[in-house]
């Protein structure tokens, strides 16, 4: 089976699909920006993914194919992320800055998300914790299934 399109999300349509079996294929976060890839259901199937590149990043919960009562969904690990919280805005400009520098790529929640606070999020770096313990700021390491795929960050000078 080659998959060319997604065809919803599950945690969009989830009443659509309430009753199928969900057979999922469980992603590492890094290959969700994959357009070419050969995976595995936890049934063993194997599937190949063929994605346009008009097509958006997987996620968590996309449904691949539909057959019977059986939906193939992605199924994301957690990601180890630093969940950083600082208490100003210049603590969080000074951070965002250093980590831009990095060329760490961030994603932010605010307070109605399911962090419950205004927060950046970035993969877990041992040098950027270092340094938000060296400049005070408060975060928490956590394992989370991330909405939107880290990728690497291109730049050039």
């Amino acid at each position: 089976m080659i998959i060319e399109k997604i065809l919803g999300n599950l945690h969009e349509v989830s009443d659509a699909y309430a009753g199928h079996h969900k057979e999922k294929v469980v992603l590492p976060s890094a290959q969700l920006v994959k357009r070419i890839q050969r995976v595995t259901t936890d049934h063993g199937k194997e599937i190949g993914i063929r994605l346009p590149s008009s097509a958006g990043d997987l996620r968590d919960g996309d449904i691949l194919a539909v057959s019977g009562n059986n939906v193939i969904m992605v199924s994301v690990l957690p990601t180890d992320v630093l969940v950083i919280a600082p208490r100003t805005v210049y603590q969080m400009g000074v951070v965002a800055h250093s980590l831009g520098n990095r060329h760490l790529q961030a994603q932010f929640f605010d307070a109605s998300s399911e962090y419950g606070a205004e927060v950046m999020v970035c993969q877990y770096d041992h040098t950027v914790e270092d340094y938000l313990l060296h400049v005070g700021v408060p975060y928490d390491r956590q394992e989370r299934v991330m909405p939107v795929a880290f990728r690497h960050a291109e730049h050039s000078h």
